[in-house]
């Protein structure tokens, strides 16, 4: 019997399905919108994905006069897209709706090479774990579950295995290898020993996937509630190693006479306290939406990167890592530039792992000036820095702990105080390049930019001085700096 929590999906699917029923095709809710629904119940934010023994041919005449939107880019893997405005919800859904297929990758592709099949058991060995090989047939005569490999067990004993043999699994596409780490973080699934053994076997086999797909699985891991666990599977398999080495390097060994942290267990701590924005105290209400948590929690993941390689020692001092945030800032755009980021995910997330200490820099407490100049380096990303620079703080210590936390307290209060009178978020000096150029009576070139460094340093140091002063105070500069004819 199909839980009561399916009713939604299925009353929303039955237009679609007396269509296929009626055109002799049988049609199947699959993979993980099943496991999902299992879990957690139904709700609107679903992507609903089918599959059917229809070709796709037949899939687009039966979606003909159902669908708001049809789109066919994936048709030669069997994949037909839709889209459909719900009456009852008002709530638009994309859908997708496979053929059966049973898909393979060639020893050296990165595209798989797809076979239709004809039977729904075949379709579902061919799927990444058990858990996800689960299907509700919606044409027969009362919604059934189709769960050849005992899917739903293993999602209640907390299992993770592949339908068929891993090795078999992860030859059809290695990218599988890399989705294990999620599904172990995301449902604290426990992988299997013959699972975590094809892995350490085969990770080399993930060269073949393409960066792009890499990258994007890594960001549905980093935003899980708890990535940890599946980080350590990555590092305890050797899956790190062929995409993101760094992590790895952060495994620096224990010295008993020059002590200092676990960077790498350090590292992932600081991954799980970044919260999502909504439990983050560090992020007002009113600040949440512009709060980007999967950047501050890769941000977490590269700050510390540039450790293994500046590594040092000091007599008096002990371990030292001098400089590392700018080397590691410059690993993490080479790592990123690799892994296909955008340009501004890339620039982001360096920015933050530059400016990762720059809170530590202020040890004298935060005068306006200090806190101006915070604000201006930080830019965009104040949020994120200042969330980043709290979850840093994994120390033991309760008293070091506190001390910190009021410290950002302090910052974080000061900048608030600042920008009610100075308004710190559009932060510039107090006359832009046409009055500097109205006011001298010169030309624009290379003297009205170092007029404006000037009038930007004044702004950060002294804050607002008012339009005559300003003005005064370009004179006296523009006497002292005036190029001789």
């Amino acid at each position: 019997m199909v839980p009561e929590r399916f009713e939604p999906v299925l009353r929303e699917l039955a237009p679609l399905t007396e269509r296929f029923h009626a055109a002799g095709h049988r049609l199947y809710l699959v993979g993980g919108t099943v496991r999902d629904l299992l879990v957690a119940g139904s709700g609107d934010d679903y992507d609903l994905d089918l599959t059917t023994d229809a070709r796709p041919d037949e899939i687009k005449r039966c979606l003909d006069g159902w669908a708001d939107a049809v789109w066919n880019q994936g048709e030669k893997f069997g994949t037909i897209g839709a889209q459909k405005r719900n009456p009852e919800t008002g709530v638009t859904r994309p859908y997708e709706i496979t053929t059966f297929r049973a898909e393979a990758y060639a020893d050296d592709s990165r595209k798989p090479h797809v076979v239709f099949a004809d039977d729904i058991t075949t379709d579902l060995s061919r799927r990444d774990f058990t858990v996800n090989a689960m299907a509700l047939e919606l044409t027969g005569a009362a919604p059934e579950l189709v769960d050849p490999f005992d899917g739903a067990a293993d999602l209640v004993q907390r299992v993770l295995r592949t339908p068929v043999g891993p090795e078999v699994s992860f030859s059809d596409d290695p990218l599988r290898m890399l989705r294990a780490a999620r599904f172990i973080a995301r449902y604290q699934l426990e992988p299997t020993e013959a699972l975590v053994g094809a892995v350490r076997v085969m990770a080399g086999r993930l060269a073949i996937v393409s960066a792009e797909r890499i990258r994007d699985e890594l960001d549905k891991l980093i935003v899980v509630d708890h990535p940890s666990t599946g980080l350590w599977f990555l590092l305890d398999t050797g899956l790190a190693d062929e995409f993101l080495p760094e992590l790895p390097a952060m495994r620096l060994e224990h010295d008993p006479i020059h002590r200092h942290k676990d960077v790498l267990t350090h590292t992932l701590a600081v991954v799980e306290n970044v919260r999502p924005p909504s439990e983050h105290p560090a992020v007002a209400a009113g600040d949440r939406a512009g709060f980007d948590f999967r950047l501050t929690r890769l941000a977490a993941l590269f700050h510390d990167v540039g450790k293994p390689k500046t590594r040092g020692y000091v007599e008096g001092k002990g371990t030292t890592f001098h400089h590392h945030d700018a080397v590691g800032a410059r690993m993490t755009r080479k790592r990123m530039t690799a892994l296909r980021y955008s340009n501004s995910d890339i620039e982001a997330v360096t920015e933050l792992v530059a400016l990762h200490l720059r809170f530590h820099t202020y040890s004298m407490g935060w005068s306006d000036s200090a806190v101006r100049r915070y604000v201006r380096d930080a830019g965009p990303l104040l949020r994120e820095l200042n969330v980043l620079t709290r979850c840093d703080c994994t120390t033991r210590n309760a008293k070091k702990a506190t001390r910190l936390a009021r410290r950002m307290d302090e910052l974080e209060q000061r900048i608030d105080e600042l920008a009610e009178a100075e308004e710190l978020a559009a932060l510039r000096p107090e006359m832009d390049g046409n009055d500097v150029i109205a006011h001298l009576g010169i030309e624009p070139g290379r003297i009205v930019g170092d007029a404006m460094r000037f009038l930007m340093e004044i702004r950060l140091e002294e804050g607002l001085i008012g339009d005559e002063a300003i003005r005064d105070r370009l004179d006296a500069w523009w006497a002292d700096n005036r190029p001789s004819n």
